[in-house]
């Protein structure tokens, strides 16, 4: 997700077709099998322990994929940032290229992801219910 290869992506609305990309779809849903994994796990192992096992074995590797990705997009706006001086312009005021501003609408368009949205949600939600099932299957069953 840089700027650098997306160059039509100029705004918000257009760059939402730029950035959704067939790898960034794969992991926002390898991030959603994982949360739903970590979250069965407790049903699972009352219905067969090797299936709580199971759950858990793809939702660490689930995660542990997302996360790589997450963080090598992290890592390569933080590189963008500093590489441009970015924070240092800004905090000084300094005139900005228009390159450095679509930079700066990149990042910003970035943070108002739908699909981190969508996945912080999704992630309050299974926990929730796999609190309420852990409650259930420890207390009330």
């Amino acid at each position: 997700m840089s700027t650098r290869q997306n160059k039509n992506c100029l705004n918000c609305s257009r760059q939402k077709n730029c950035n959704n990309s067939f790898v960034s779809w794969i992991f926002f849903i390898i991030g959603l099998i994982a949360t739903v994994a970590i979250r069965i796990v407790t049903v699972m192992m009352n219905i067969h322990p090797v299936y709580g096992k199971v759950a858990l074995y793809i939702g660490v590797v689930g995660f542990l994929f997302f996360f790589i990705y997450k963080f090598n997009i992290s890592r390569s706006l933080a590189n963008i940032i500093q590489e441009d001086n970015l924070i240092g312009k800004t905090r000084e005021e300094k005139p900005l290229s228009s390159s450095e501003y679509r930079l700066i609408a990149d990042i910003l368009c970035n943070i108002r992801s739908e699909k981190e949205r969508i996945n912080y949600f999704f992630i309050f939600a299974a926990s929730t219910i796999a609190l309420l099932f852990a409650v259930y299957f420890d207390f009330i069953k």
